[in-house]
């Protein structure tokens, strides 16, 4: 892949990341549909930090490398190579998101007691969202676990699912409802609730298709859960506002990472379609071969051009960044997957089995057009944006267009 008009340093790390992916972490990487194991984990996560590419998102006052974020693609991609690179470097969901929001909205004494140790590699996290129906899914607006507030502090109760990471997390930032107190608005806050707190439990697992996530996606259920003042994230009614913060990097960084991961894909299916032999030639000789390839290659460029322009524009104006990141969130997800099945199709009967990774691959980045709100529900919220930008300019003054001229030549 090529990057250009990088600064010296962010190339440098660069190459450095792609050399140790690709030197150190591919060989331990587990067997198609396998999970990193913990001593791995914590064995390549040393190699890691004294390679100098952990963290890559992390403030360095926090053991990171200090990327600004319109930075953070070609790292990211470079980590996403890998199934388990993410992890390996401390750069996967839901952690990398929960750090970014920590880093931006928590307090000094909640950095030093959640942000340090989940940069440093420590501990994992999971984020409380994502509810049974009737609940929050694909809206945020459905939220229906409560919190109230009680002496010293406040009471929880809610049942969440898919809490991605949940399983051996140190905590979990769980988003609840909360009406106006002591002035502040109804809406939804963010509490910071420790994993040990009897008034959380880990419930039935959901068994998904994909597997690089650590903790799985479990039921997550929070009952008579009594937390403290200080445990919340944030001021108290302005999760929904907090949530944005962190939404939009965290889907634009699920598309660096799968990014990486179709990279991956069509090396495998470049390097089997220059090498097998069909019909007295190589497959990367047929024309068909050459139209998927072809297609693969247009997929990964114009993924990676929304993603550049999206995370220079969270970098500069987030909250158009935040929409951006809706439209490269929907392009990016279904685009990686085309990817991934043109490779699949290449390497033919092999493609879909075990001996090769692709199978998995596409495992695990299909949730992705669910994870995140539904690709259809950012349809939605993208013509939204669309209809109702164009009619504020019309009210502005721009020329309206929309009517057809009656008696030109030809027309009506």
């Amino acid at each position: 892949m090529t990057f250009t008009h990088l600064p010296p340093e962010v190339a440098e790390l660069r190459e450095r990341t792609r050399r140790f992916i690709r030197e150190v972490v591919v060989d331990s990487e587990p067997a198609p549909g396998g999970r990193l194991d913990q001593v791995t984990r914590d064995r390549l996560q040393t190699a890691a930090k004294e390679a100098g590419v952990f963290a890559p998102h992390v403030p360095k006052e926090y053991g990171g490398q200090g990327l600004p974020i319109e930075h953070w693609s070609p790292i990211l991609q470079e980590a996403g190579y890998s199934p388990i690179g993410p992890s390996v470097l401390n750069c996967m969901a839901p952690d990398e998101g929960n750090m970014h929001m920590l880093h931006l909205i928590a307090t000094e004494e909640q950095k030093k007691r959640y942000l340090a140790p989940l940069a440093a590699g420590d501990v994992r996290s999971c984020f409380g969202m994502t509810e049974p129906h009737p609940g929050a899914g694909s809206d945020p607006a459905a939220l229906r676990t409560k919190a109230v507030r009680t002496a010293g502090g406040w009471i929880i109760d809610g049942h969440k699912r898919f809490t991605s990471g949940a399983v051996g997390a140190a905590f979990c930032i769980v988003m609840a409802r909360t009406e106006a107190v002591d002035g502040s608005p109804e809406g939804a806050t963010m509490f910071l609730v420790d994993m040990t707190n009897p008034g959380i439990r880990i419930g039935e697992a959901i068994h998904t298709v994909d597997r690089s996530i650590d903790g799985g996606h479990p039921h997550l259920y929070v009952e008579n859960c009594f937390v403290p003042d200080e445990a919340v994230l944030g001021e108290v009614g302005l999760g929904f506002r907090y949530a944005q913060v962190r939404l939009g990097p965290a889907r634009l960084t699920h598309c660096m990472r799968w990014l990486g991961l179709a990279r991956r894909a069509h090396d495998i299916a470049l390097d089997r379609a220059g090498k097998r032999e069909l019909f007295g030639g190589p497959i990367d000789s047929l024309g068909l071969a050459q139209h998927l390839i072809a297609e693969s290659v247009i997929d990964i460029e114009t993924s990676d051009a929304i993603i550049t322009k999206t995370a220079a524009l969270l970098h500069s104006d987030p909250k158009a960044g935040s929409a951006m990141s809706s439209i490269a969130k929907v392009h990016c997800s279904e685009a990686i997957f085309r990817v991934i099945d043109r490779a699949i199709q290449i390497c033919g009967g092999d493609g879909v089995s075990a001996g090769l990774p692709l199978a998995q691959y596409l495992n695990e980045v299909r949730p992705f057009r669910i994870y995140d709100g539904s690709n259809e529900t950012h349809r939605w919220a993208i013509a939204r944006r669309a209809s109702a930008g164009r009619s504020a300019a019309v009210r502005a003054g721009e020329l309206y267009m929309g009517d057809a001229v009656v008696g030109r030549d030809g027309g009506a």
